[in-house]
């Protein structure tokens, strides 16, 4: 007997069901709306549906059925049989019928539709002179052909599409249309033979071994390469298996009476509140979209059948009513008469999702908890932040490579190889593309220069992605497939040669890489988009703050809702041209002294910095990292760099390399770095801590608000912190005596490192925050170098081995089980420990909710990721209420 539910089939049709809207995981997203459209009244052509749980039972018991499904189909024929009172292989009154599939997430065109199904000689002439329409039981036939000789069997489309081709020539005829009834069925004879040269078997006549045979197909495409992928890249996982769906079939071919058509209740590109569609007179569901015939917009099927438009009207209003959601109905009229085959959620823009979730609260449709939680979807709000391609599918061939969707948007311009030339060429009014394999804090100028950056080897954490993302520019990295030569300044996939002024367009959302110059529509936001944000906030519990280094980006940030900043990297203001040379100093000198005199010159530069960032913020908390990379980061990666700087420091070449190689680590990540410097050398956490401090201090007795978070990087220890702790504590008490005035500040900590997440209940006695950076905390857990393992990610995702890329969305079995300790660890010692997280992890929706779960108050991301984490916190709100 079966080992799952005991039952594995549920009937509809005829104002009645055995199911509901609600059992998607069982009945899959189309039998559940197939199920609640019956029950509702709607015309709907009767069927069943074979539940989610039978797949996972075939696919894990070799490909063979429960004990009772059998019987079951059987009663599902029969129930379909005395609704319509014709019979399954009755040649006098036949009956046909769909075959679709339905998982409970939709996955449109993974498993494609059977229609006419049952159909053989002798019921192919029972409906010819059933319905007096010879070439519509003809035409009937062939497509079945087609489709189950493809669909269920593999034989290729392209087979039968060179028959039905051939045949138009030979009776010098251009459209399907115009082929003769007696023209089909020669068609349906040269259908069977291209049937059975590819597979080796007459085309089956039972239409019960039809049946099976596609109720099979349909469980085996749920294995398919193309489902995989559809999922892996949709992020859809825990599902079991997909329904099968068996539905009497209505006719749109049986003449001018008759026709088909797909629409949304509401226009899914602008969310405008109009009928947005097409059908066609004369045809099945497929013609529609398959690009044979033109189809007619919606508006004109009035015209057309009056009292069937009129019909649907009525009930496109019915199904927003109850469904409380756009809506993407399939259709077909049979001699007039109106029939519902589908309806699911539609799928739309992020202008369009905005659009329609605001008109839908001001009409009284939803309420303002309902549209939030369920029209609007993060990725909805990250369309609107960033440009976009004018045709985003009309590029397709153009694509030479693809790599990792770094940083979302689209980027067109000029390829370049260096960051002097992309500033160069941006001073000339140039748009460029700068391409590296991969880039460094020396390469700011040119990334900030450039439209998009594409690099070869890095991950979804490395420099170009990090820096991509936090000032909204586009970013592919990790682009594996692509070699790139400095040299002769070009690159090449293998087959084609990009050079440099050659104009290239890239896609920060997809990770594609296409040769062409295509055209853009900037971002835009509009009124509606404001006001849904408001809503947004009146639900979200947890804070959203934002990773920002400069006046600029904080500013963004705010504008974009941010409520504080979660990380200020300190190091990335040391870049400038107008203070490296003094870090260059700090780090050449050979004693105490000289680098305390180099960190002096510093000491301004500084003290502007966080000037600038705390009145921006003002009222705000500001959570600054102290210097984090090892030293070598800050030095010349080659000869023309080391020249220079020996140059302007005064100093042999020879000197320098010496410095570079005494600084060279084998894995600097894991080196001289974070609190490790602090700790070494005391007075670089000397001179920061002053800097926060006077500008803090100063801007108070300005009247402005300050809440500086003074935070260490990359403890193991608690006595690694308690150093620091210390050191800060005295430097701001000496600011505060010679300043005669003090300000409230944080002491805290990154918790990046697995020891610092297991010990925290003893690192939360002296910390009085603490702040998750995932980022170094997943490439330590997992052993995985984050700027190269692009080079296997991949590979790990395709493969299953790992269902998500850890650097994007949260690894909550090994990763999260960290954060969740070191959380629940540092509370249990000291309660009033605040919690935040900083990695890039803070803008990604899956994680937000996590965070949200393990009762964090607040995370942070880049700013223009700030709106996406707003709405997932709130999202995460929400699902906790239910």
């Amino acid at each position: 007997m079966s080992e799952i539910a005991t039952k594995n089939v549920f009937h509809f049709g005829n104002g009645d069901a055995d199911g509901r809207k609600e059992q998607k995981s069982l009945l899959g997203g189309k039998g559940a709306n197939l199920a609640e459209m019956s029950s509702i009244g709607l015309p709907v052509p009767p069927g069943f549906t074979i539940s989610t749980e039978v797949c996972k039972y075939y696919n894990e018991h070799g490909q063979s059925w429960p004990q009772e499904l059998e019987n079951e189909v059987a009663e599902g024929v029969a129930h379909i049989e005395r609704a319509l009172d014709a019979g399954f292989g009755n040649a006098q009154n036949p009956l046909l019928v769909s075959v679709r599939s339905g998982a409970a997430v939709s996955m449109p065109g993974m498993m494609d539709t059977v229609l006419n199904l049952g159909m053989n000689d002798n019921v192919v002439d029972g409906l010819a002179k059933l319905t007096g329409n010879k070439r519509f039981a003809y035409d009937s036939y062939r497509r079945f052909i087609d489709m189950f000789g493809n669909v269920v069997m593999g034989v290729p489309h392209e087979d039968f599409e060179h028959a039905i081709e051939e045949l138009k020539q030979q009776r010098g005829v251009e459209n399907d249309v115009d082929l003769t009834a007696d023209d089909l069925e020669v068609l349906v004879d040269r259908y069977k033979a291209i049937y059975r040269q590819h597979t080796g078997y007459m085309f089956p006549e039972d239409p019960k071994e039809q049946l099976q045979f596609a109720i099979n197909a349909v469980f085996n495409s749920w294995n398919s390469d193309r489902a995989i992928k559809y999922r892996q890249i949709n992020k859809i996982s825990g599902l079991v298996g997909t329904a099968v769906n068996v539905q009497a079939m209505v006719y749109g071919n049986m003449g001018e009476g008759s026709g088909t058509g797909v629409l949304f209740t509401r226009n899914p590109s602008n969310g405008e509140n109009k009928l947005y569609g097409e059908f066609l007179i004369n045809a099945q569901g497929e013609d529609v979209v398959a690009g044979i015939r033109t189809p007619q917009d919606i508006a004109q099927m009035e015209a057309a059948f009056p009292p069937a438009y009129n019909e649907l009207v009525e009930v496109t209003q019915k199904l927003e009513q109850h469904y409380k959601n756009v809506q993407d109905i399939e259709f077909t009229v049979q001699h007039g008469k109106l029939f519902i085959l589908q309806t699911r959620n539609g799928k739309r823009t992020g202008a369009a999702a905005i659009k329609i979730a605001v008109d839908m609260v001001n009409s009284g449709l939803v309420d303002k908890k309902s549209a939030v939680r369920d029209l609007v979807e993060p990725g909805h709000i990250d369309q609107l932040l960033h440009p976009r391609f004018e045709n985003e599918t009309g590029y397709a061939d153009k694509v030479i490579a693809k790599g990792l969707p770094a940083s979302p948007g689209a980027a067109v311009g000029q390829v370049v190889f260096s960051a002097s030339d992309a500033e160069k060429a941006k001073s000339e009014g140039k748009a460029v593309i700068l391409v590296r394999i991969e880039t460094s804090p020396e390469d700011v100028g040119g990334m900030d220069a450039a439209q998009g950056i594409l690099t070869s080897r890095g991950g979804m954490t490395s420099h170009a992605a990090v820096v991509a993302r936090g000032w909204g520019k586009p970013c592919v990295a990790g682009c594996g497939e692509i070699v790139i030569n400095y040299k002769h300044k070009s690159f090449t996939n293998g087959h084609v040669d990009v050079n440099e002024g050659d104009w290239i367009s890239i896609n920060g959302s997809t990770g594609e890489v296409i040769l062409s110059k295509e055209n853009l529509v900037p971002p835009s936001l509009s009124g509606d988009f404001a006001q849904f944000m408001t809503w947004v906030d009146e639900f979200r519990e947890m804070g959203v703050r934002t990773n920002a280094d400069a006046p600029a980006d904080a500013q963004k940030a705010i504008e974009f809702g941010a409520e504080g900043i979660g990380l200020c990297r300190t190091e990335h203001m040391f870049f400038e041209e107008d203070r490296i040379t003094s870090v260059r100093e700090m780090i050449l000198a050979s004693s105490e002294e000289g680098r305390r005199a180099a960190l002096a010159k510093l000491l301004p530069f500084q003290k502007e910095d966080f000037l600038g960032i705390f009145k921006a913020m003002a009222g705000k908390p500001v959570t600054v990292r102290l210097l984090d990379p090892p030293l070598h980061e800050f030095l010349p990666h080659d000869e023309n760099g080391a020249a220079e700087m020996a140059k302007t420091m005064g100093i042999t070449i020879e000197q320098i390399n010496a410095q570079i190689d005494a600084l060279h680590e084998f894995n600097p990540m894991l080196g001289h770095r974070g609190c490790r410097l602090g700790i070494t050398f005391p007075e670089i956490t000397e001179m920061q801590t002053r800097a926060i401090i006077e500008a803090a201090v100063e801007l108070s007795q300005q009247g402005v608000a300050v809440h500086p978070e003074i935070m260490v990087p990359l403890i193991g220890t608690v006595e690694e912190f308690v150093n620091q702790k210390r050191l800060i504590k005295t430097t701001a008490d000496k600011v505060f005596a010679e300043k005669g005035a003090k300000v409230d500040y944080l002491i805290g900590t990154m918790i990046e490192i697995p020891r610092a997440a297991l010990t925290a209940a003893d690192i939360a006695k002296e910390a009085e925050f603490f702040s998750f950076g995932t980022n170094d905390l997943t490439q330590m857990t997992f052993g995985y170098s984050r700027d190269d393992a692009g080079k296997f990610l991949p590979h790990y995702v395709d493969t299953k081995i790992l269902v998500d890329d850890p650097f994007q969305s949260l690894d909550i079995t090994g990763v999260g089980q960290l954060v969740r300790m070191g959380t629940e660890g540092g509370r249990s010692t000291n309660g009033d420990l605040k919690v935040g997280i900083c990695g890039e992890h803070g803008g990604d929706p899956s994680s937000v909710h996590f965070c949200f779960k393990v009762g964090m108050n607040y995370v942070s991301c880049s700013p223009f990721r700030v709106p996406i984490a707003r709405l997932a916190a709130a999202q995460a709100s929400l699902a906790s209420e239910s």
